[in-house]
C-alpha cells in the first residue's frame, strides 16, 4: 500500500469495499476488524478501513477522526508490537474480555442460556457461525449486526449498553485505543454518557491482569479431583466451560440486561441519531 492510500481528510470520497453488506451497516464490520488480532493483512486493509469510517454519517467527526488516526497508528505500527499489546490487552485477566456474557455471568453457567438464546437469533437470521468462535464475542456480534437492518442494530445496541459501557470505562483506564469501539457503538445510540457512571467503579478495581492475579485465577479453576464426569472436569477450565456450554445447553434464567434505550422511541432508527 502506498502511504497516499492511507491517507484521509474530512472531505475524502467513499470508496467501495470489497466486504459490504447486503443491508445494515459497513462501519460496524470495520469496528468488529478493528478489535481482531493485529495481522499484515488487518495493516493492509487500513486505507479502506478509513475510508468507510470517514464516509459514516452517523458517527460524529471527532469520533470518527480518533478512529481514523487510530487506523492510521496501525498501518504504520510494528506488527510484531500491536501483537503483544493486543494479547496484553485481550488475553490476561476478564475485565476487559470481548466476551460479552462474560461481564455479566463470569464464567459460571448461567451464561449457558444466553449464548443458546443468541445463537438462535443469529440461525434465524442466517447467520453462520465458525466453529472456533463464540457467539457472545464482540466482533462475531458486531459482524452479525452488520447484516440486520437499523431499527435491529439500534435494538440490540440498547440491550447491551451497560456492557458496552463498561468495557469502554475499562478499556479507557489502561488507555487503549480500542475503547474507541464500544464508545462507538454506544455513540450510535446517542449513549456514550453511560460511559461516565462507570468510570469511579473502574477506578476503584484492583487489576486483573497482573501476575499475582493471573495465578490466583489458575489456583480457582484448577482440577477438582472429585469430580464426578469428563464434563465436570472440563468445566474447570474457562476453555473448558466455554466448550461445554456450546456443546450442550444449561438450563438457567436468561441474561437480563438494560432495557433498549430505542424501545422508548419505536420510531427511531441509527440514522436518527
Amino acid at each position: 500500500m502506498t502511504e497516499a492510500a492511507i491517507q484521509f481528510s474530512a472531505s475524502a470520497a467513499p470508496v467501495e469495499a470489497s466486504f459490504e453488506p447486503a443491508q445494515g451497516m459497513r462501519s460496524l464490520r470495520v469496528l468488529a476488524r478493528l478489535l481482531d488480532y493485529p495481522t499484515q493483512e488487518l495493516q493492509d486493509a487500513c486505507g479502506e478501513l478509513i475510508e468507510i469510517l470517514n464516509a459514516e454519517s452517523r458517527l460524529g467527526a471527532g469520533l470518527k477522526l480518533s478512529l481514523m488516526e487510530w487506523c492510521q497508528r496501525l498501518h504504520e505500527g510494528e506488527l510484531l508490537e500491536l501483537q503483544a499489546e493486543y494479547v496484553a490487552m485481550f488475553d490476561k485477566g476478564r475485565a476487559t474480555s470481548l466476551l460479552l456474557f462474560e461481564h455479566v455471568h463470569g464464567e459460571s453457567r448461567d451464561r449457558g442460556q444466553a449464548m443458546v438464546d443468541l445463537m438462535a437469533e443469529y440461525s434465524a437470521a442466517g447467520f453462520e457461525l465458525d466453529a472456533r468462535e463464540l457467539p457472545d464475542h464482540l466482533p462475531v456480534f458486531l459482524e452479525y449486526l452488520s447484516m440486520c437492518e437499523e431499527a435491529e442494530i439500534g435494538r440490540w445496541l440498547g440491550e447491551i449498553r451497560h456492557i458496552l459501557a463498561l468495557l469502554t470505562a475499562r478499556l479507557e483506564e489502561r488507555g487503549a485505543d480500542h475503547a474507541l469501539v464500544p464508545l462507538s457503538l454506544l455513540a450510535l445510540i446517542g449513549a456514550e454518557g453511560d460511559v461516565e457512571e462507570h468510570r469511579p467503579q473502574v477506578k476503584k478495581e484492583a487489576p486483573d491482569n497482573t501476575p499475582e492475579a493471573l495465578d490466583a485465577v489458575w489456583e480457582e479453576e484448577a482440577v477438582r479431583f472429585s469430580a464426578t464426569s469428563d464434563e465436570d472436569c472440563a468445566l474447570q477450565s474457562a476453555e473448558g466451560r466455554r466448550l461445554a456450554e456450546r456443546k450442550k445447553a444449561v438450563h438457567s434464567d436468561p441474561v437480563k440486561i438494560m432495557p433498549s434505550a430505542w424501545s422508548a422511541s419505536p420510531s427511531s432508527t441509527v440514522a436518527d441519531r
